[in-house]
């Protein structure tokens, strides 16, 4: 029989796209933040400014102008041996036709957020080695740090922020991602009077903002280990962070494999890596203490 898109086990482009990449991104507290997305099947290289500036000089009337070259330098994203999130999940015929909800969109649910979760707990991540996993945003070279020592204050906030204004970083773009704990904590500060300083911005539903920025709230950011385990926190321009996406994720139904004890199974393979574009465009904080 020839093989077609109507009896093929393989999803097609589209269906993966329906099935898995858009909500992902969706699900994914990381990815939802704004980063850029490449899509590649192998190595990536974006190029990008060097350290070095050419810093022009003031040249008078037939003076010899000073030649100066321009310094690149570029960021080395997905190495072939980087790992993909894998899963495969079984069930029988019997639930497929038994099932009082759609078996297969239950299906589709539970692996988007596992596999969100699983990225996020890596993008999010203080580990990684950018080699077989993808390096976590705390564990960026370069990155902007500041210690914290303590409980989280505004005034740690406007320390960031400046940190971040010194560096020329563009402010409109930056997010603040922070744990539910540290939220509530800043969000519960008084004045002499008794009021909240904090406020959410009543003309927009479930949107909070510090300084200006939006604030990502989200438990997976991971505290440190240890036996008195610190919490952190980040003030991030997602827009400079680099995501490179496998061009083929697979979503594959195996009908086959396990024909022996009738059942089915759904495979899920998705690639991923990310590296900042512009490392002192994220401020983390490091070192918060919770009562």
């Amino acid at each position: 029989m020839t093989m077609a898109t109507t009896n093929a086990t393989e999803l097609t482009q589209e269906q993966v796209v329906k099935t898995l990449v858009q909500p992902l991104t969706e699900r994914s507290v990381f990815l939802a933040a704004g980063p850029r997305i490449f899509d590649t099947a192998g190595p990536l290289r974006i190029p990008k400014n060097g350290s070095t500036f050419t810093d022009p000089a003031w040249h008078g009337e037939n003076e010899l102008i000073t030649e100066k070259d321009v310094d690149f330098d570029e960021l080395q994203l997905m190495p072939s041996t980087m790992k993909s999130v894998k899963v495969i999940t079984r069930y029988s015929n019997e639930l497929a036709r038994q099932s009082v909800v759609s078996l297969d969109q239950a299906i589709k649910d539970r692996l988007v957020g596992d596999v969100a979760a699983k990225l996020d707990a890596q993008f999010l991540s203080a580990g990684g080695d950018g080699i077989t996993t993808p390096k976590g945003l705390f564990a960026y070279s370069g990155i902007q740090t500041l210690a914290v020592g303590g409980a989280l204050t505004l005034d740690h906030l406007i320390t960031a922020w400046g940190m971040a204004l010194s560096e020329n970083v563009t402010m409109s773009g930056l997010k603040w991602l922070m744990t539910p704990g540290d939220f509530v904590a800043l969000r519960k500060v008084k004045d002499t009077s008794g009021k909240y300083i904090l406020n959410a911005d009543p003309t927009q539903d479930a949107v909070f903002r510090l300084f200006g920025a939006p604030v990502i709230v989200t438990s997976r950011v991971p505290d440190t280990t240890g036996a008195t385990p610190t919490g952190r926190a980040a003030l991030v321009d997602f827009s400079q962070i680099a995501v490179a996406r496998d061009l083929a994720p697979s979503v594959k139904v195996l009908t086959e494999r396990y024909a022996d004890y009738d059942q089915q199974a759904i495979r899920v393979v998705a690639r991923y890596d990310a590296a900042p574009l512009n490392p002192k465009a994220i401020v983390a904080l490091t070192g918060i203490t919770r009562p």
